[in-house]
């Protein structure tokens, strides 16, 4: 009988591998260190995982559907939200209204429970950008960022319609603004030590997205204020002179 998997065992060489991936690329990473950081043998390896491309099949597996399942959130949840609240037009967002701030407060939720997912899984974004060339892995990660585009341009074009953003903004390059500036942490987040402030990062996300987007007002008309008249001089009488 073959011997059962320690589900231990796996969790160690998960840990191992990514952390050799994060350093030495997909293709550059060896299955003996692996193991050996972890104090277990090749053939523990495999009776795991059939090669180190399968290991990180499973951990890139894992973080696009964790990713999809944060997207179905966020959209059910603002689903309802507009349902129940209706979609924050322009005047909202002049105003600070309270359905303006409640939107405001749903979206930096979003964005800090996907930094949290990001920073989790950083080591995974820095192999998809710089460690996974000539792999099956390597037009991965574009697919993932291309699907994200079309998420938030769909998004922010619904938006758009209500109202609540500049009409003359690209969705399209506004969504990559945003997919592209998530990238970018993410890889930053893999050369740090210990985590960073998420929520400020998140309340900076926000600020810049719902300040930057928002539909320009018109310009008060200004009145130019006209000075009172003077009052007309009555002509000075000459004094005659005596003669």
């Amino acid at each position: 009988m073959a011997r059962p998997a320690d589900p231990h065992a796996r969790s160690a060489l998960v840990s191992a591998a990514r952390r050799e991936f994060a350093r030495r690329g997909l293709k550059g990473a060896r299955i003996e260190d692996i193991t050996a950081a972890c104090g277990l043998s090749k053939g523990a390896f495999y009776l795991h995982f059939p090669s180190k491309e399968a290991l990180f099949g499973e951990v890139v597996g894992a973080f696009e559907s964790g990713l999809m399942e944060m997207n179905g959130r966020r959209m059910a949840r603002m689903e309802g939200f507009f349902q129940a609240h209706g979609i924050p037009g322009a005047q909202d967002r002049i105003e600070r209204s309270e359905r303006y701030l409640r939107f405001l407060q749903l979206e930096k939720e979003h964005d800090l429970e996907a930094l949290d997912w990001v920073w989790e899984f950083r080591d995974v974004s820095l192999v998809l950008t710089s460690g996974s060339q000539g792999t099956e892995f390597e037009s991965l990660l574009w697919r993932v960022t291309d699907a994200q585009v079309e998420r938030i341009s769909h998004d922010f074009r619904r938006l758009q319609e209500a109202g609540a953003m500049d009409p003359e903004l690209d969705a399209r390059i506004f969504a990559s603004i945003i997919v592209g500036s998530f990238l970018l942490l993410s890889t930053q987040m893999a050369r740090l030590d210990e985590k960073p402030d998420l929520n400020a990062w998140a309340n900076t996300l926000q600020r810049l997205c719902q300040e930057g987007t928002r539909p320009a007002s018109p310009a008060p008309s200004k009145r130019v204020a006209r000075r009172p008249r003077a009052a007309a001089e009555k002509p000075r009488k000459t004094p005659r002179k005596r003669s």
